[in-house]
C-alpha cells in the first residue's frame, strides 16, 4: 500500500510544471520568468507602455511555465506543398491548441493589428496635420531609419523577411511592428513576432530618454528657442474630406498598405463625421481594450526561451535603437532644412516628433523646447509630424512588404 502511496506521489511530481525545470534547458524556462517579472516591473512601477508591456510580460510568464501547454510553437511552422505553397495548419490549430494559439491566430491572421489602428484612428486629431501639411514631410523623413536599417540588416545576413522585421522597428510604432513582423516571419527564422514586439514596445516607452539627447546633439540653442506662430483653424470640411483622401491615394500607390491606412482612416472618419458617436466610442474604448489584450498576451506567448535568449535577439536590440535613432534624426535633420528655408519660422525639435510614438514624441519636443523659453509651446505644432508618422509608418509597413513579397 505504501509502496503504491510513492509511486503515486512520484508520478504526480514526474507530471508537475516543476519537472519541467529540471529537465534540459528548464533553467532557461526560469530565465524568461524572471525577465516576465522584470517587464512587469517596468510596465507597473515606470509605466512604460503599461497598456500593451503588462499583457505581453504575462504572456511571456505563461508560455514560459512548464505543461501549461497553451501555446505550441511547433503549430506554427510553415508546411510545404510542391516549391512554393508554404501554409499553416489552422486545422490543426482549431482541433489541438491551446487557449493562447487560438488568440494568436489573429496576429497571424493580421486581424489584431488593423483594429488597433481603427481605435487609434478614432482617438486621433489630424488638424495639426491638416493645418500645416508640411508636417508630411517631416513624418516621412522620420521613417528614414527603418530603410537605413533594413540596408544595414541585409549586410550582416540577415534574410530579407528578418530585414523587414527588424527595419520597421524603427518606426515606433507597435501595431505596425506587430503587424509586419507576423506577415513576413515564420518559425523557421531566427527571430519571432514577440521579440520584435518586446523591442518595438521598449523603445516607445524610451522615447522620452533616446530622443533629447539626439535632437540637443543636432540642434542649436538659437533653433531650439524658436516661437512658432499660431495653427490656422481647421474647418469640418477639410476634416472630413482628409481621411477619404488619404485612404484612396494611399491604397492606390501602395496596396500593401491599404490594411492599416484603412482602418486608421475609417477610425477617424468615425469620430470627425459627429454622426457615429457610439460607434467612434467603442473603437476607441470597448474595442480597443479587448484587441489589447489579446494581442498583447499572446505576442507575449511567442517569447520563448529559443526566441529570446540568442544572439539573434541582441541583434534585434542594437539594430532596433539604431533605427530608431536614425529616424529620430532624419526628422531633425529635416526640420533643420525647413527651418532655413523658412528664415527661422520653423523649430526643428519637432521633427524628432515624426516617428509613430503618438503623443509621446509630441510631448518631448514640448519638453525640450521649453528648457530653452518656458513659454515655447510646440506641442500643438510637433503633432503634426507625430500623427504623419502614424500614417507614414504604415506606408513604409506597406513598402517593406512590397519588397520582401517580391
Amino acid at each position: 500500500m505504501l509502496d503504491q502511496f510513492l509511486s503515486t506521489i512520484a508520478d504526480l511530481a514526474k507530471a508537475s510544471g516543476v519537472a519541467g525545470f529540471f529537465v534540459d534547458g528548464g533553467w532557461k524556462n526560469i530565465v524568461m520568468i524572471l525577465i516576465s517579472f522584470l517587464f512587469m516591473y517596468l510596465a507597473i512601477a515606470k509605466g512604460f507602455e503599461p497598456l500593451l508591456l503588462l499583457p505581453i510580460s504575462f504572456g511571456m510568464l505563461l508560455t514560459n511555465l512548464p505543461g501549461a501547454d497553451m501555446y505550441h510553437s511547433e503549430f506554427w511552422v510553415y508546411q510545404t506543398v510542391g516549391d512554393n505553397d508554404h501554409y499553416i495548419d489552422y486545422g490543426n490549430i482549431l482541433q489541438h491548441g491551446g487557449l493562447l494559439d487560438i488568440l494568436y491566430m489573429g496576429v497571424k491572421l493580421q486581424i489584431y493589428p488593423p483594429l488597433i489602428f481603427l481605435g487609434i484612428g478614432a482617438m486621433t486629431d489630424f488638424g495639426p496635420l491638416i493645418a500645416n501639411p508640411k508636417s508630411f514631410l517631416l513624418g516621412a523623413a522620420a521613417q528614414g531609419g527603418i530603410f537605413f536599417t533594413f540596408l544595414g540588416a541585409a549586410v550582416l545576413g540577415m534574410s530579407a523577411a528578418e530585414c523587414g522585421s527588424i527595419a520597421i522597428i524603427g518606426g515606433a510604432d507597435g501595431p505596425t511592428s506587430i503587424y509586419v513582423s507576423s506577415k513576413l516571419l515564420s518559425n523557421s527564422d531566427s527571430i519571432g513576432v514577440g521579440t520584435i514586439a518586446l523591442a518595438a514596445y521598449t523603445y516607445m516607452a524610451l522615447v522620452p530618454i533616446i530622443q533629447p539627447p539626439i535632437m540637443r546633439a543636432l540642434t542649436t540653442k538659437k533653433e531650439r528657442s524658436i516661437v512658432m506662430g499660431q495653427l490656422r483653424p481647421v474647418s469640418k470640411t477639410e476634416k472630413l474630406i482628409f481621411p477619404i483622401l488619404v485612404t484612396v491615394v494611399i491604397a492606390l500607390m501602395i496596396p500593401s498598405a491599404a490594411p492599416l491606412v484603412g482602418m486608421l482612416m475609417m477610425g477617424n472618419l468615425l469620430k470627425e463625421s459627429g454622426v457615429c458617436d457610439r460607434i467612434a466610442k467603442t473603437a476607441q474604448n470597448e474595442l480597443m481594450n479587448i484587441i489589447t489584450i489579446f494581442l498583447g498576451v499572446t505576442v507575449g506567448a511567442t517569447t520563448t526561451a529559443k526566441t529570446i535568449m540568442t544572439l539573434s535577439f541582441a541583434k534585434v536590440i542594437i539594430l532596433g535603437v539604431i533605427a530608431f535613432s536614425i529616424g529620430t534624426a532624419c526628422g531633425i535633420l529635416l526640420g533643420k532644412l525647413m527651418c532655413v528655408l523658412t528664415h527661422g519660422k520653423v523649430n526643428p525639435l519637432i521633427g524628432s516628433a515624426g516617428v509613430s510614438a503618438v503623443p509621446m514624441a509630441a510631448r518631448v519636443s514640448q519638453k525640450v523646447g521649453q528648457e530653452e523659453v518656458p513659454t515655447n509651446y510646440l506641442l500643438m505644432h510637433a503633432m503634426g509630424p507625430n500623427v504623419a508618422g502614424v500614417i507614414g509608418s504604415a506606408v513604409a509597413a506597406g513598402v517593406l512588404l512590397s519588397i520582401v513579397a517580391h
